[in-house]
């Protein structure tokens, strides 16, 4: 898709993995579950890779249980209280972001996010964060129907953003946040710097550009050459 260009209104991102970095909230979460069950530690990077997949996923990883099996309800309730407890305790921008939120303030852009995450854990932690500027639009998957890669949350964003979806732009870290922006008509960009899977290649997501660190969104977002890169 082209990018909008001087039509952009509005921008939106995902949340864990692309704006805020809240992974290591997870690290401990799960090494907590492997060590009620007598399990050895996971190295965190691999913890860390699988956060965008989300809790359930993290279940897995630590316990090698899946949907289905007796104990998962057990567990990942478990989890979530874990994680409810510590919620925002490490959490925090990615570097480079913050440049994107004052460029978009000072062009009078407003942003907005788009997450699979629940309400009950996304709203305490941006409160917790106390982003400036704040978003305009806030979309959790309890406030819709069907999560990404359906276009529902982004739809609904340009709904409070007061934009066409083709004057949006979409910013994600999983092939699935490029989806439902390719979805919902908007112009995307893959945060490669996120939770990428080992195994897993961005350039295969269909995005339409990406940025290799939180430096290069503002560039991305505005169609400039970077100022900054992670390769530089």
């Amino acid at each position: 898709m082209n990018h909008p260009g001087d039509t952009l209104r509005a921008v939106i991102l995902d949340l864990d993995g692309t704006l805020i970095d809240t992974a290591d909230d997870f690290v401990p979460v799960v090494q907590t579950l492997r060590a009620e069950n007598t399990l050895p530690p996971l190295p965190a990077e691999a913890i860390r890779n699988t956060v965008s997949n989300g809790a359930r996923a993290l279940v897995t990883l630590a316990l090698d249980l899946r949907e289905g099996d007796g104990d998962f309800p057990h567990w990942l309730d478990r989890l979530l209280t874990l994680y409810g407890g510590i919620l925002g305790a490490h959490s925090r921008l990615f570097p480079g972001v913050q440049a994107l939120l004052d460029a978009l303030a000072a062009a009078g852009i407003p942003w907005g996010i788009a997450t699979n995450k629940p309400s009950r854990f996304t709203l305490p932690l941006l409160q917790r964060l106390a982003l400036q500027p704040a978003p305009a639009s806030i979309v959790c998957a309890d406030q819709v129907s069907r999560g990404k890669p359906d276009p529902e949350c982004l739809l609904r964003n340009s709904r409070e953003l007061q934009c066409l979806p083709a004057q949006a732009i979409y910013i994600g870290d999983h092939r699935r946040d490029i989806e439902a922006g390719r979805n919902a008509g908007m112009y995307t960009i893959a945060a490669t710097y996120g939770y990428i899977e080992d195994g897993d290649n961005p350039d295969l997501w269909g995005a339409d550009a990406r940025a290799d660190s939180g430096h290069d969104l503002a560039a991305r977002v505005f169609n400039t050459r970077p100022q900054h890169s992670a390769t530089a």
